[in-house]
C-alpha cells in the first residue's frame, strides 16, 4: 500500500537566500561609501617642511664654468706642414714667442714671383717716366721753334704791309707774307695745346702705373706676411692651450692651431633654468663657488634665448680668484634677485616649476597622514617659495617628489 508523502516546504531556504543577498548588497553599498585605502609611505623617505613668516632673499642658482675673458685664437694663415714644435700646451708664453714652425714650398715660390712682379712694374714705371719726359722736352722745343717762326712771320707781314703802302712791294708778295703769318699763328696755337695735353697725360699715365706698382707691392707684402706666418708666434702674453699638432701633420688654411688665454682674467658662465632666468637682469649681485672659495661678482650679460632648457648668464668676478682657479673649472653660481619682506614661505617642493596654482600634501596634526590640498604659489628662490594662499603659518607639507602619488588624495605616514 502506497503512503502519500507531503513535499518539504521551501520557505525557509528562500528566506535564507534572500537574507544573504540583502546582506551582500548592504556590505557592497557600505564598502562603496568608504574612501579607498590610503597608501603608506615611510617618514624617512620624505622631507617635511613648515610654513614660516618672515623676510626671504630670492636667489637663482645654476652650474657653470670659468671662462677666460680674453682669448686669442691662433689660426693657420696658409696651408702648411708642421716642421717643429717650440712650445706645448699649459706653458706660459710671452708676446712674440715662437710656438711652432710650418713649411710650404709653394708659398715661398709665390712670394718670390710677387716680389719679381713688383720689380718689373717699378722698371716699367721708370721707363715710362723717362719716355714721357723725353716726349715733353721734344714738344717744348717744337713750341719754342714754332714761336720763333711765328714772330718772324709776323714781323715780315708787318714789313710787307708797310712797303705795300709806299708801292714798294706787290700785292701778291704781301698776301704771301700775311698767309705765312696766319699759318705760324695756327701752328703755335696747335703746338701749345699739344704741349698742354702731353703735360696732363704725363701725370695721368704716371699715376696709373704708380697705382699698379702699389697694388703689386700690397700683394707682395701679403705674400710675405703669409710666409712669415709659417713661424707661428704668440700674439699676447698668457698660457698656451689646445696645441695638439704633431710633427709632419698637414694643416689646411684656417685651421685652429692653438689659443692663448690670460688665466688671471676669468669670468663665470652659468646655465640658469629658463623658468628662473626671466628675473635675471644686468648688474645683479652674485657669488661663485669654486669649491675652493667663494668669489663675489655681478651679472654682465644674459643670453637673449634659451638652449636646452637653460639661459646662459655671464658673471664678472669682483674678487681675487682662489688658488687652483683655472679656465674650464666647474663652478656653481648664485644670483641675488630681490629681497621679499614679511611673506609666508616654505621649502620649495621638488615638483614646483614656478608660481601659480598647485597641490601639496599637508601633514595632519598627529603626523600620521597627509592630505592633498590646493595652494597658490608665488615668487620662488633656490630653496624656498612664497605661499600666496592655501596654507597658514605652522602648517607642515611634504616637499619631496610625490609624483608617484599623483592620483592619491591621502597618504599614511608610517
Amino acid at each position: 500500500m502506497d503512503i502519500k508523502r507531503t513535499p518539504p516546504t521551501k520557505t525557509r531556504r528562500n528566506v535564507m537566500i534572500a537574507g544573504s543577498a540583502t546582506a551582500l548588497v548592504v556590505v557592497t553599498a557600505w564598502t562603496l561609501t568608504l574612501d579607498p585605502a590610503a597608501q603608506t609611505i615611510e617618514r624617512s623617505a620624505v622631507l617635511i617642511d613648515s610654513v614660516r613668516q618672515g623676510d626671504v632673499v630670492r636667489e637663482v642658482r645654476g652650474p657653470g664654468t670659468l671662462v677666460p675673458e680674453h682669448i686669442r685664437w691662433i689660426t693657420a694663415q696658409t696651408s702648411a706642414r708642421v716642421e717643429r714644435l717650440a712650445s706645448e700646451s699649459g706653458k706660459s708664453v710671452g708676446s712674440g714667442e715662437l710656438l711652432l714652425e710650418l713649411s710650404n714650398p709653394d708659398l715661398q715660390i709665390q712670394t718670390m714671383q710677387a716680389e719679381q712682379q713688383v720689380r718689373q712694374a717699378q722698371i716699367e714705371l721708370l721707363n715710362l717716366k723717362t719716355a714721357l719726359r723725353s716726349q715733353l722736352l721734344t714738344q717744348q722745343g717744337l713750341v719754342a721753334t714754332t714761336r720763333t717762326q711765328f714772330v718772324s712771320a709776323t714781323q715780315e707781314a708787318a714789313a710787307a704791309d708797310s712797303l705795300a703802302k709806299r708801292k714798294l712791294m706787290s700785292e701778291f708778295e704781301v698776301q704771301t707774307k700775311r698767309a705765312q703769318r696766319d699759318e705760324f699763328t695756327t701752328r703755335l696755337r696747335v703746338e701749345q695745346e699739344r704741349l698742354k695735353l702731353m703735360e696732363e697725360a704725363i701725370d695721368s699715365q704716371i699715376a696709373t702705373q704708380a697705382r699698379q706698382v702699389e697694388q703689386l707691392k700690397a700683394i707682395a707684402a701679403n705674400q710675405q706676411a703669409r710666409l712669415q706666418s709659417l713661424h707661428v708666434r704668440a700674439p699676447d702674453t698668457g698660457v698656451l692651450q689646445d696645441l695638439t699638432l704633431q710633427l709632419g701633420q698637414w694643416v689646411p688654411e684656417g685651421t685652429t692651431l692653438a689659443k692663448v688665454v690670460q688665466p688671471g682674467q676669468l669670468k663665470a658662465v652659468l646655465r640658469i633654468p629658463e623658468s628662473q632666468a626671466k628675473d635675471v637682469t644686468i648688474g645683479q649681485k652674485a657669488t661663485v663657488d669654486t669649491r675652493n672659495g667663494i668669489v663675489p661678482g655681478h651679472v654682465t650679460r644674459k643670453d637673449p634665448s634659451a638652449q636646452s632648457g637653460s639661459v646662459t648668464v655671464d658673471l664678472a668676478l669682483d674678487g681675487p680668484l682662489p688658488n687652483g682657479a683655472v679656465p674650464d673649472l666647474s663652478v656653481d653660481g648664485t644670483i641675488v634677485i630681490e629681497k621679499l619682506s614679511n611673506v609666508r614661505y616654505t621649502g620649495r617642493p621638488a615638483f614646483s616649476a614656478g608660481s601659480g596654482a598647485a597641490s601639496v600634501f599637508k601633514v595632519a596634526g598627529d603626523g600620521k597622514s597627509a592630505v592633498r590640498v590646493p595652494v597658490e604659489l608665488g615668487r620662488s628662490s633656490v630653496n624656498v617659495i612664497e605661499i600666496v594662499r592655501g596654507l597658514d603659518v605652522g602648517d607642515k607639507i611634504i616637499v619631496s617628489d610625490m609624483s608617484l602619488y599623483a592620483n592619491v588624495a591621502r597618504v599614511r605616514i608610517k
